[in-house]
């Protein structure tokens, strides 16, 4: 009797630690069902850059250095543990916000549960992507700056959290202006903790730019910018209404957009206009001449561009789940029935050889059962519709209208803005991606919390633990 001596002590968190044994048990059977990891196309790239380190044009080398932290163990399974230990977190960060933010028990509970027993979560965080890293880095940021006060240290905490997660996905650098934001008005006007918070982020970045810089010649993190955005024109680009001069014509695709692939077959697919000219897709003229055309569609189609982004932003929101771009990427979201078929690009290829270095064996996906079996069959009816993340979303809003919260209680005003932000940046400057819109879920769940009743700043009493 005396071991449950420590859970009768808290009843409140009853229902919580119930959950979180729930997200604890299906990452186990996850784990002994796929060894030692699943692998995404971007996963590749991700081990090489980590075994060479070096900034990638496509995308920043953050989740490769969290790759190389843990190459000396040699196991991707070590990498996937410490992944699923981060998806336990973020349920784990939301749940004790809520809470010290005085929402109920059962919000703060229901807040969490998306992040802890979601299907579709659990099998994000054995890809080997960037995404539940960076999830992690966000929402523990969020956390930071709805508390109490904001000294000093705690924004420079944010702001490196935010430097890291800008670092690993740069969709991260907006949120840095979020942020400073927020802090502003939290603080009545006084831009002390934001200006902490802007230098502790763009100190790491900034860092990370020089070495770009020295590497490539080249300003910035990355070197796609423009490719992606041309990716996300050619969804509604129409060169009869652009009239572009001849340089920029050589990109034009002369099929009406209702014809055309999705956006990322302009970035990959052999025959792009893009991907045919001279030179690797990622050069600087590739990717000045890309952007250039882009920029001159928004501009010259700025109804047609919105309503492309509306309709790829409607992607998050549908009640099943289509197929989308295509199979094969939708397939890489689902917990697969046979072994996944070895890569066949010759980048994929070359990174493979990579990762049997890193993992000092081979690195297939083993299929085990039953324990494949049962984590298959949970992810075929436990997945968060997207229709739910739109009524999570639409919560706080709907509540500060009909209960007119006073000022200071709008905790739920920054995790609801970083969600917003995650989902509406990837469809207006790229395409929408299933997995783009995971690690906005927490952010929205936890506004969604603190919205139910009127939070305030102060901590919960001491005698209640949380």
């Amino acid at each position: 009797m005396a071991r449950w001596a420590w859970f009768r002590r808290f009843p409140e968190h009853r229902w919580f630690l119930v959950v979180l044994a729930a997200g604890i048990a299906l990452r186990v059977i996850a784990m002994l069902g796929y060894r030692p990891a699943l692998w995404f196309p971007d996963s590749y790239t991700y081990v090489v850059t980590a075994l060479k380190p070096r900034p990638d044009l496509v995308r920043p080398a953050g989740y490769s250095m969290f790759l190389r932290l843990l190459e000396p163990f040699h196991e991707f399974a070590v990498v996937v543990a410490v992944q699923h230990l981060l998806g336990l977190l973020i349920g784990v960060l939301v749940y004790l916000t809520a809470r010290r933010l005085r929402a109920p028990g059962w919000a703060a509970t229901l807040a969490a549960v998306p992040s802890l027993l979601d299907a579709y979560q659990i099998q994000l965080e054995h890809l080997l992507v960037s995404d539940t890293l960076f999830a992690v880095l966000v929402v523990s940021a969020a956390c930071l700056a709805v508390r109490e006060s904001t000294g000093w240290r705690t924004a420079c905490g944010i702001g490196l959290l935010l430097a890291a997660a800008t670092l690993t996905r740069t969709v991260g650098l907006p949120l840095v202006a979020l942020f400073a934001a927020w802090l502003i008005f939290r603080e009545r006007g006084r831009v002390l903790a934001a200006g902490v918070m802007i230098t502790a982020a763009m100190v790491p970045i900034l860092g990370y730019g020089a070495w770009f810089h020295a590497t490539y010649q080249r300003i910035g993190i990355v070197g796609a910018n423009g490719v992606f955005l041309y990716g996300k024109a050619m969804t509604f680009a129409d060169c009869d209404v652009m009239r572009p001069p001849p340089d920029l014509a050589v990109l034009c695709d002369p099929r009406p957009p209702h014809l055309r692939p999705p956006a990322q077959e302009y970035i990959w697919a052999h025959d792009s206009p893009l991907v045919r000219l001279p030179g690797i897709t990622f050069t600087q003229a590739n990717d000045t001449l890309a952007g250039r055309f882009a920029s001159l569609a928004i501009m010259s189609q700025p109804l047609d561009y919105l309503g492309s982004a509306v309709s790829e932003l409607a992607r998050s929101f549908t009640v099943g789940r289509p197929v989308y771009p295509d199979q094969e990427i939708y397939d890489h979201y689902q917990f697969p029935a046979t072994p996944p078929a070895p890569p066949g690009r010759h980048p994929a290829v070359v990174g493979a050889r990579a990762a049997e270095r890193y993992e000092r064996g081979p690195i297939s996906t083993r299929i085990v059962e039953p324990y494949a079996g049962w984590i298959r069959a949970y992810q075929e009816v436990a997945g968060l519709p997207g229709a739910a993340v739109l009524v999570i979303l639409l919560l706080p809003p709907a509540a500060a209208c009909v209960r007119r919260l006073r000022p200071e209680s709008t905790a739920w005003v920054l995790p609801w803005s970083v969600a917003v932000v995650l989902l509406v940046l990837p469809p207006a400057v790229a395409e929408f991606d299933y997995r783009y819109v995971l690690p906005a879920v927490p952010a929205a769940c936890l506004a969604a919390a603190l919205a139910v009743r009127k939070p305030d700043f102060r901590n919960i009493p001491t005698n209640v633990v949380v």
